[in-house]
């Protein structure tokens, strides 16, 4: 039956006002975007509610405007740019259009709901297809804690214009792994383990062609000045440095800045060279520059790329230095050994093909871990370890689901261990042979590191479907016998990293809660405070002044008191701009930063 009377439209007229207040004002006021998409999609749903239920529309309209709806979603999808279309694990286009959707439907009734029957249903139909349509124009560079960034898609990218500008760098010596380096596994190389138990690699000679032949006495030489992810301990903590923190009177001063192709990586750094990973266009690259300068010294590429929507092209690890060499991972899961001083190739693997492992949704994102004479990569959740000088694959751990967490070095009760976070929980192994000491299940996934809260006492973070889902300590016990014990001792949710690592300062724990920094007590994990918006940003820890230093997502850098008694805000300046999620480098008075974009070095004031 076809109503009589005109459709009522001030119940979706004030509902799409609302649409539009949460979608551009609210990100204004509130820094969490998606707040405001939140509030959208409640403002859509009541659109929805209005025009099926309120809005006196003929019933053949108000099922035909939904169908139309669904159609027009599907029907578009070849329009979208990739990073639209992949987005959000595929869910960006349902994401996005449908709050436009239902804005387009307001619009629709209010200038062709009352025309005649004919007319009105064919521009329902062409009003959505150019709703949804229109997200054919745009592109995105990924997500942040404000929201998805969009673009209109004819922009160029940042690696777009870095390419385009880098006919006029000047020539970097370049390397690459020889043909001969085998990246898939060798004939005699380990299975990967099925089991809990791990499985050992053979030590036949010549069982590896696919490693260069290196003498297996190590190199002895001094440590570097930050050997890799997170400093020597994995813990952001930087000893030894005093710096001046009335930074109105004193601020840091840039010594250079240049762009940089995209990736997560942080830096590695010894004396006057930093250590880096980029995408440029099809190659992946491991780079080093002069820290006084910015100037390019050597790079060597693999002809792989790694991309994903939400975090954009790049590796996601930080090269590790050790005895004169560097040790990188890329994105797709090659784990390249390099002379440090010219970037020479020393031995690769592919860690992937090795482990039996996919890549992950977001990449590989482990950073190597120098064990003695092996090196450890987590592939996925799995750890994987070879010898540090041949490249030769001593053992694989068990698996453990996806994880994004790198291997973390502890000692507990004496026994050095390897432990890592994965979609499991928590796994710890000995480096020796990869046998599984002891393991705490949290389902979820891992991205941050572990850490120490004293001997035995451990700190782990697990993933929820919307983020972080709190932290949890453990207390982890060796009897005579041999046998471990783990009892949970507390979980918190006063603090909840996802991809931001937090510092262990005096009993108590900082880090993000959310987009904002937090401090929880490590007696109970009971919260002491929380403020200052810092999105998705990092932290280093100087722990003689009880201060830590801020690199926020936006780019800005800032000093903020690690005590437990109050929030309080020291300094902040402007650092880099763009999305960061990279981890800062303090070495001596120079702080390095860098993101997707761009990086920089600044030298720090000091105390004298």
């Amino acid at each position: 039956m076809t109503s009589q009377h005109p459709i009522r439209l001030w119940p979706g007229v004030v509902a799409g006002g609302v649409l539009v207040l949460c979608t551009s004002v609210v990100p204004l006021i509130v820094s969490e975007g998606f707040i405001g998409l939140f509030g959208a999609f409640i403002a859509a749903f009541a659109i929805v509610v209005w025009w099926l239920f309120f809005s006196r529309a003929p019933w053949i309209d108000r099922l035909g405007a939904i169908v139309a709806m669904v159609v027009a979603l599907p029907a578009t999808r070849p329009l979208l740019d990739k990073s639209i279309a992949t987005g959000a694990m595929g869910g960006l286009p349902f994401v996005l259009g449908i709050p436009v959707l239902c804005l387009a439907l307001v619009i629709w009734a209010m200038a062709f709901g009352n025309r005649a029957p004919g007319f009105r249903r064919v521009m329902l139909v062409v009003t959505m297809l150019i709703a949804s349509g229109s997200f054919g124009l745009l592109r995105t560079d990924g997500i942040s804690s404000d929201g998805f960034q969009l673009k209109w898609r004819w922009t160029p990218t940042a690696e777009e214009r870095l390419l385009a500008s880098a006919a006029r760098e000047p020539v970097v010596p370049s390397t690459s792994s020889p043909s001969t380096v085998e990246k898939a596994p060798v004939e005699n190389a380990p299975t990967p383990a099925a089991s809990a138990a791990p499985t050992a690699a053979p030590e036949k000679p010549g069982a590896d062609e696919g490693a260069e032949s290196v003498p297996r006495a190590t190199i002895v030489a001094k440590p570097a000045d930050w050997p890799g992810f997170r400093g020597a301990d994995r813990d952001g903590v930087v000893h030894g440095v005093r710096i001046e923190t009335d930074w109105a009177k004193s601020p840091p001063v840039v010594m250079w800045r240049r762009p940089i192709g995209p990736g997560w990586s942080s830096f590695a750094v010894d004396g006057d060279l930093l250590y880096t990973q980029e995408q440029r266009g099809e190659e992946e690259i491991v780079a080093a520059y002069k820290v006084s300068t910015g100037e390019p010294v050597w790079r060597h590429s693999d002809p792989v790329r790694f991309w994903e929507s939400n975090g954009g092209a790049g590796p996601r690890g930080t090269p590790t230095l050790s005895n004169g060499r560097v040790y990188a991972f890329g994105g797709t899961g090659i784990l390249n050994a390099l002379d440090a001083r010219t970037g020479a190739p020393v031995w690769s693997r592919d860690v992937a093909k090795d482990s039996g492992t996919e890549i992950p949704m977001w990449g590989f994102s482990s950073s190597p871990l120098i064990v003695d004479d092996i090196v450890v990569i987590a592939a996925s959740g799995k750890l994987a370890a070879y010898e540090a000088a041949s490249g030769k694959p001593r053992w694989f751990g068990p698996a453990g689901g996806s994880g994004y967490s790198s291997p973390h070095r502890v000692t507990i009760d004496g026994v050095p261990q390897v432990l890592l976070l994965n979609g499991s929980g928590a796994t710890a192994v000995s480096p020796r042979d990869g046998k599984v000491l002891w393991s705490h299940k949290w389902p979820g996934s891992a991205i941050v590191q572990p850490a120490v809260a004293g001997d035995g006492q451990v700190l782990i973070h697990s993933l929820s479907a919307t983020g972080g889902a709190g932290i949890r300590r453990l207390a982890v016990t060796h009897s005579a016998a041999g046998s471990w014990s783990v009892d949970e001792r507390w979980t918190s949710t006063g603090l909840k990293p996802y991809y931001d690592d937090f510092v262990v300062h005096n009993g108590y724990a900082f880090g993000a809660d959310g987009s904002i920094l937090a401090c929880i007590d490590l007696a109970d994990g009971s919260r002491k405070w929380k403020g200052g918006r810092y999105g998705g940003g990092q932290v280093l820890l100087l722990p003689e002044q009880d201060l830590l230093l801020v690199l926020a997502e936006e780019g800005d850098i800032a000093l903020v008191s690690a005590t437990a008694d109050q929030f309080k805000e020291i300094a902040r300046v402007p650092g880099i701009e763009g999305k960061t999620w990279n981890h800062p480098v303090l070495v001596r008075d120079v702080l390095l930063v860098r993101n997707g974009e761009e990086m920089a070095a600044f030298r720090l004031p000091t105390q004298k």
